[in-house]
């Protein structure tokens, strides 16, 4: 009997304790939890367990899931960004040059009346002129050529000529000029080259 009386106080003192404190009540029974090992629990304990494990899995797959789709958006979105400015980078280079072509549109209109032949060749001129300063302002340069010293970097040398009045490896004449993109060569310069006389 005294077992039993002190039984009930301490499970009337238990109780007013987890009453005072709820907090404590399922920090307790986490910790209970945590403490049973899967062994020894009951099989009600391990499908509930189980339960949880699987709900927790099932929030994380679909977090996976969506992460994984919102990556694949990025993706395609970066791709599409990228090929519209790969295929518009020229655009404003083209809205400049369309005024040229209007004049060598214009050029050629004229140059139906025979009487305009120093007309058109200023007109041309001119229209070359506009061309050049477009091309310059987008980082085009003219690779100088005559009178420089052959260099194999900018220079494609298509012939040599002999002539005493200029030192042996100098450019005597410029077949076809070069040009560079920002300092970068893009097309060499068709060039012949002077040599020692024989």
């Amino acid at each position: 009997m005294n077992e039993d009386k002190k039984r009930d106080e301490q499970i009337e003192t238990a109780s007013e304790e987890l009453e005072e404190d709820p907090r404590e009540e399922g920090e307790s029974q986490d910790q209970e939890e945590e403490e049973i090992p899967l062994t020894k629990m009951t099989k009600a304990k391990l499908i509930e367990k189980v339960e949880k494990v699987q709900e927790a899995s099932d929030k994380n797959l679909d977090l996976y899931i969506r992460s994984q789709a919102e990556i694949d958006n990025l993706k395609k979105r970066y791709q599409k960004e990228q090929q519209g400015l790969v295929k518009f980078a020229n655009e404003s280079l083209i809205k400049q040059l369309l005024p040229v072509v209007d004049n060598l549109e214009k050029a050629i209109t004229h140059s139906q009346d025979e009487d305009s032949i120093e007309a058109i060749r200023e007109g041309v001129d001119l229209t070359l002129k506009g061309l050049m300063d477009i091309l310059q302002k987008a980082g085009v340069e003219t690779v100088e050529a005559v009178g420089e010293q052959f260099d194999p970097n900018f220079h494609e040398a298509v012939s040599e000529m002999a002539d005493d009045g200029i030192k042996p490896g100098a450019v005597i004449k410029d077949l076809q000029k070069g040009y560079t993109l920002h300092q970068r060569l893009i097309r060499p310069s068709m060039v012949i080259v002077s040599k020692k006389t024989a």
